[in-house]
């Protein structure tokens, strides 16, 4: 999957029996439509009338929500090569005491990496879910759901990306590193729900529902 890849392209992928692409690119994608969305939102209060006095702030939040929109769409392929990674280095020769020693350093390495391309694309799924709160707060009523849409899909590809911190973590040896980015992409889970959750209530409340 590249961004060049059409939607139904990436979905025949993802369906098939080939183990990529898989959740970390279909996580990041979720974060990549929150940003789109909030872009949206941003680009569809610019130059409206009555809502003058947040075009400039809008218009910091889009361009924020765009290179949110690109590195997630980035995300995408790291998440494969992460993947393509961790299998080659199981894949190494391992038929003396040296090759089993390279084989395992190469292993641990390619698990870090595993680990820190997924912890990314949460990072970028909160960023996300942050700046959809500032288009809930002021965007144009019109749209105000298409915030609320943002802050879920944004939440969904944090909380997935997430999956895949914690599968790869756990197989690796240095604990210190592991714990340190379990601990973080855990804050960040716990800052998300939360905010996530006023988002979507904020919204509603906009829309009278």
């Amino acid at each position: 999957m590249t961004k060049s890849s059409t939607l139904a392209a990436f979905l025949d992928d993802l369906a098939s029996e080939r183990p990529t692409p898989g959740g970390g690119s279909a996580a990041a994608v979720c974060g990549a439509i929150g940003a789109a969305l909030v872009s949206m939102v941003a680009n569809l209060t610019i130059g409206k009338k009555n809502y003058e006095a947040v075009w400039g702030d809008l218009k910091a939040v889009n361009a924020k929500a765009e290179a949110l929109r690109t590195e997630l769409t980035e995300a995408i392929q790291e998440d494969v090569m992460a993947f393509d990674g961790v299998m080659g280095a199981y894949g190494l020769p391992r038929a003396t005491d040296e090759e089993k020693a390279k084989r395992s350093t190469a292993i641990q390495a390619a698990l870090k990496e595993a680990t820190l391309a997924p912890l990314r694309a949460v990072k970028a799924c909160f960023e996300v879910i942050r700046l959809s709160a500032d288009a809930a707060e002021k965007g144009n009523l019109n749209v105000i759901s298409d915030a609320g849409v943002a802050v879920l899909a944004a939440n969904a590809g944090l909380r997935s990306a997430a999956l895949n911190v914690f599968i790869n973590a756990k197989a690796i040896k240095d604990r210190e590193f592991a714990e340190k980015q379990l601990s973080e992409v855990n804050e960040l889970i716990a800052r998300a729900e939360e905010t996530t959750e006023l988002v979507y209530q904020a919204v509603r409340t906009k829309m009278g529902a």
